[in-house]
């Protein structure tokens, strides 16, 4: 329900709304990526999923994710502050399951009235249109829609295997062309810290954004030691333990290694088709 404007302008004396060190505006960021839809109801909930499933790779600093569900109004009030949006929700227009439509801004200039609109039937594009109507000049203008087409939507059914095909696909247009640019590799090579007591030390820019939840497996191939994410500690492996104030984090590999560590600093990569941080070790960084 709106309020209306005397419902709008009054507090309880002593309320949170008086004090002003209280800031409820969302946080500003430079990518801000909302799957819509209901978990409930089969592919209907790709959006969410997506989100999920971005989130297990790592977010990097300046990304925000955002399950948006099928609060349309809430999804619209979370664009603020924004630069770039994205918003995943899945599509029936009776083309083939797992297809996927890609909307950019520029396509975004007709979206469809307001009037009349209940919350209940508000879509991706209403989102946009009320996001424009409520922020004015505070809503982006840098703003993508990646549609899924769905197979089914039965209450309690899980992800068609098409679906998850696109959201696949989408999860790695997002990743090249969003994601990417904002991890700490993209800035150059990274670096991690092997100690004398057989630890390896990862910075918190470096473990917030690829290892969130904090458990890796640690495999040594050939010359090189993998760190790959796993979803949790209970998948087992190794925990990155917090090691001081700043948040870097360590692991002890030192069984992996054989207790051959080579001490100091050595140069890593990503490796997107494997999905783990590895570090050479034949030589010296």
């Amino acid at each position: 329900m709106i309020p209306t404007s005397a419902e709008t302008h009054a507090h309880p004396s002593g309320s949170d709304a008086d004090d002003p060190s209280i800031d409820i505006e969302p946080p500003g960021c430079a990518v801000l990526i909302i799957g819509c839809g209901n978990l409930l109801r089969g592919d209907d909930g790709v959006g969410p999923i997506l989100v999920r499933h971005l989130w297990e790779r790592g977010v990097p600093d300046g990304a925000r994710l955002v399950d948006g569900g099928t609060a349309g109004m809430d999804v619209a009030f979370q664009m603020k502050g924004a630069e770039r949006v994205v918003i995943v929700d899945a599509a029936a227009t009776g083309s083939a399951p797992g297809t996927v439509y890609q909307v950019p801004g520029a396509e975004l200039a007709e979206l469809p009235p307001l009037q009349g609109l209940h919350t209940h039937s508000f879509r991706w594009d209403h989102a946009i249109a009320f996001a424009r109507w409520a922020l004015g000049d505070a809503c982006p203008e840098d703003i993508t829609v990646f549609l899924i087409e769905v197979s089914g939507v039965e209450m309690g059914a899980d992800l068609s295997e098409p679906a998850e095909a696109g959201m696949e696909k989408v999860i790695g247009l997002i990743e090249a062309e969003y994601l990417s640019p904002l991890r700490p590799e993209s800035a150059g090579t990274l670096q991690v810290e092997f100690t004398a007591d057989g630890y390896v030390r990862l910075a918190a820019t470096l473990a917030a954004s690829r290892f969130p939840s904090d458990a890796v497996a640690a495999v040594r191939r050939d010359s090189d030691l993998w760190l790959i994410p796993l979803l949790g500690p209970r998948s087992g492996g190794l925990l990155l333990k917090q090691r001081n104030p700043a948040g870097d984090r360590t692991a002890l590999v030192r069984e992996v290694l054989d207790d051959h560590i080579p001490v100091g600093v050595r140069g890593a990569f990503w490796d997107d088709d494997q999905g783990a941080l590895r570090i050479p070790l034949g030589s010296e960084s």
